[in-house]
């Protein structure tokens, strides 16, 4: 097994599908010759030629499009969006008929398509290139949407949604692309969706979190470990539709929960996940639910970037608080 980054992971998976099956096609601005702003792509165009590699117009609305018209005549298409910030244009394609079709339809037409996009702050980028959109994105009935926090989890979920029958919106962090590095074996095996992953099992409170805040989240459970308290930290991986199964296990056992997100507080995923515990799993808790979010403004130039981000000391000192309550 060769050690490989986020990216190293994603480009593998592109490369295996590619490989196994010819109805696999990339699309994307500068994902061919140039291999992608992140090089998620290189090789992949001179490896299997510009027809399935193909360099797009920088008209994300035409990317998207074209992804809907190409998943009609029976094609698997994986389009990239350079940057999350840049996704408004696409929404119309996306949420109006991709996610749609199989309903408009009757089941007629499915649209197996997937569309890659980084994710997030940290890598001290200009305007509209550090959003964290997914709450937008998991409101959209017909939309599933992914976010791996490890190179492994990005190789097997993104195997798993060019497969799936339905549009998969496939969420990359920018600041994991690379930051680790990981053993991935190269075969092909998918991970399953809509799954939930606990990446550490405790006593004291459940911390539910997805992409590159899982690495700040781990760190801090390091940390409270040193001081006796035990965090069960739920790696989300699906968005949407949501493990709540798995969380609400968790919290049953801990007696608390704790949601930790990048994107901003108002109307977030973790939102949604505080509503259901409440809704289902209120007699289990013994403290009121607690998120640690990004704050409700525009993510900011680099220079403040990492004071919207929650830290690993904001992190931990809510998670003390929770546990003292």
């Amino acid at each position: 097994m060769a050690k490989v980054t986020l990216v190293e992971a994603v480009n593998m998976a592109l490369n295996w599908e590619l490989a196994n099956d010819p109805d696999v096609v990339l699309l994307g601005e500068d994902i061919g010759k140039n291999g992608g702003v992140f090089r998620a792509t290189v090789g992949l165009q001179e490896r299997y030629g510009k027809l399935r590699v193909q360099d797009s117009p920088l008209a994300e609305g035409v990317i998207a499009g074209m992804a809907v018209g190409l998943a009609s005549q029976g094609m698997k298409p994986v389009a990239e969006i350079q940057f999350m910030g840049f996704l408004y244009p696409a929404i119309d394609q996306i949420a109006n008929h991709m996610a749609r079709m199989r309903n408009r339809t009757r089941g007629r037409l499915t649209m197996p398509i997937v569309v890659r996009m980084p994710h997030g702050g940290g890598i001290h980028a200009p305007e509209h290139h550090s959003e964290s959109l997914e709450a937008m994105l998991c409101h959209h009935a017909g939309l599933r949407v992914v976010c791996p926090s490890s190179p492994a989890r990005a190789y097997g979920l993104l195997l798993a949604a060019i497969r799936d029958p339905d549009p998969v919106i496939f969420l990359e962090p920018t600041r994991l692309y690379r930051m680790t590095r990981q053993e991935v074996l190269d075969d092909g095996l998918a991970l399953p969706l809509d799954t939930c992953h606990r990446l550490r099992e405790g006593e004291d409170v459940t911390v539910v979190t997805w992409g590159a805040m899982t690495h700040d989240v781990l760190r801090a459970a390091e940390q409270l470990a040193l001081e006796k308290v035990s965090c069960d930290v739920i790696d989300l991986a699906t968005l949407s539709p949501i493990d709540h199964d798995t969380i609400l296990d968790s919290v049953a056992h801990t007696g608390r929960l704790v949601i930790v997100h990048e994107a901003a507080r108002n109307v977030g995923v973790g939102a949604e996940i505080a509503a259901t515990v409440a809704e289902r799993g209120l007699y289990d808790l013994h403290a009121p639910i607690r998120r640690i979010t990004g704050y409700d403004t525009v993510m900011p130039y680099f220079r403040l970037e990492h004071d919207y981000i929650p830290s690993v000391a904001r992190i931990a000192d809510g998670i003390r608080e929770t546990v003292k309550t």
